[in-house]
C-alpha cells in the first residue's frame, strides 16, 4: 500500500510539472505572436530566451586574451608629464562616469555620446557581448542609433526583393562603429578588465569564459557572408524573411549585418578583425 501511494504522488508531481511546462510554452508562443509587427525584417525586440536544461544549453566558449607586456594607460587624457600614471579603477557601481570620460577621449563621432548616455555601462557592455556571442543583438541594452526611414521592398512578378536603398538606413550606426580606433578599444579593455570580470562574474562567467565570449562575438561577425547580389525575400504573414534558407538560418546578428548591405558589412568586419588582432597581440 505504501508503494501505491508513492507512485500516485509521483504521478501527480510529474503531471503538475508537465502542466507548468505546457503553460510556459503556450505563454511564450502567445508573447511572440503578440510582438509581431509589420516592420518587415526589422528586429524591434529580441524574444525572451526560454529556459532549457543545462544539458541542452550550448557550452560557454573559453579562451585566453593575453595581457599586454606593459601596463596599459587606459586611453588616458593627454598629460604634460612624460610618464602617464594610470588612474585607479572605481568600483563597478561607480564606474559610469569614469568609463564615459575615457571612451570619449578616443576618436569618435558625436552619436557615441548618445550611446553612452545611460547607466551601468560596464554591465551593459557585458550583457551586449554575451548576446552577440549567442548571435543576437540586445538593442534595449545599449541604445544604438536606429535605422532611418522605413523598410521597403519591390516586386518583380511573384518575386519580392529587398530594396538596396534600405542599406543607407544604417549609415549612421555604421559610421559610429567604424570611427572607433580598435587599438584604443583593446587598450581600454585591458585597463578596465577587472570591472568587466566583475560584471561577467555576476552573470556566472569565469574570466576565461569572458574571453571566450568576447572572441566568439567577434567570430560571429567575421563569419557573416558578404552578399553582393540582390536578396530575395519571402513574406510570412505581415513579416518578411530571407527566401534563401541558408541566409534565413543565419544568426539574428548576422542577418542584421546583411541588412546593412555588403559594403557596410565588410567595413564592420574590418573593424572586428582589427579588434581581434589588437586583443590577441597586445
Amino acid at each position: 500500500m505504501t508503494r501505491a501511494r508513492s507512485n500516485s504522488s509521483t504521478s501527480k508531481f510529474i503531471l503538475i510539472l508537465g502542466s507548468l511546462a505546457a503553460i510556459a510554452v503556450i505563454a511564450g508562443v502567445l508573447y511572440q505572436a503578440q510582438s509581431a509587427t509589420d516592420e518587415g525584417l526589422e528586429y524591434q525586440q529580441i524574444p525572451e530566451q526560454i529556459a532549457q536544461s543545462v544539458s541542452e544549453q550550448p557550452a560557454v566558449p573559453e579562451a585566453l586574451i593575453p595581457e599586454p607586456s606593459a601596463q596599459p594607460t587606459a586611453v588616458a587624457k593627454p598629460s604634460a608629464a612624460n610618464t602617464i600614471t594610470p588612474p585607479r579603477l572605481p568600483s563597478l557601481d561607480d564606474s559610469d562616469q569614469f568609463i564615459r570620460e575615457r571612451l570619449l577621449t578616443t576618436k569618435h563621432r558625436d552619436e557615441l555620446k548618445t550611446w553612452l548616455n545611460t547607466d551601468d555601462l560596464v554591465r551593459r557592455f557585458a550583457s551586449y557581448l554575451d548576446g552577440m556571442a549567442r548571435g543576437v543583438i540586445l538593442s534595449k541594452i545599449i541604445p544604438l542609433t536606429g535605422p532611418e526611414g522605413r523598410f521597403t521592398t519591390h516586386r518583380d512578378g511573384e518575386i519580392i526583393w529587398l530594396n538596396a536603398g534600405n542599406y543607407e538606413r544604417y549609415n549612421s550606426t555604421v559610421a559610429v562603429l567604424t570611427s572607433l580606433d580598435m587599438k584604443s578599444m583593446a587598450q581600454m579593455f585591458h585597463f578596465i578588465r577587472p570591472l568587466l570580470e566583475s560584471a561577467f562574474a555576476e552573470m556566472g562567467y569565469r574570466p576565461r569564459q569572458m574571453d571566450g565570449i568576447i572572441l566568439q562575438a567577434i567570430e560571429n561577425i567575421l563569419d557573416t557572408p558578404i552578399i553582393v547580389e540582390r536578396i530575395e525575400l519571402a513574406q510570412d504573414s505581415v513579416t518578411y524573411k530571407f527566401a534563401d534558407k541558408e541566409l534565413e538560418a543565419l544568426l539574428p546578428l548576422q542577418k542584421q549585418l546583411l541588412r546593412t548591405g555588403p559594403e557596410s558589412t565588410q567595413r564592420i568586419q574590418q573593424q572586428a578583425l582589427a579588434l581581434k588582432e589588437a586583443l590577441l597581440n597586445p
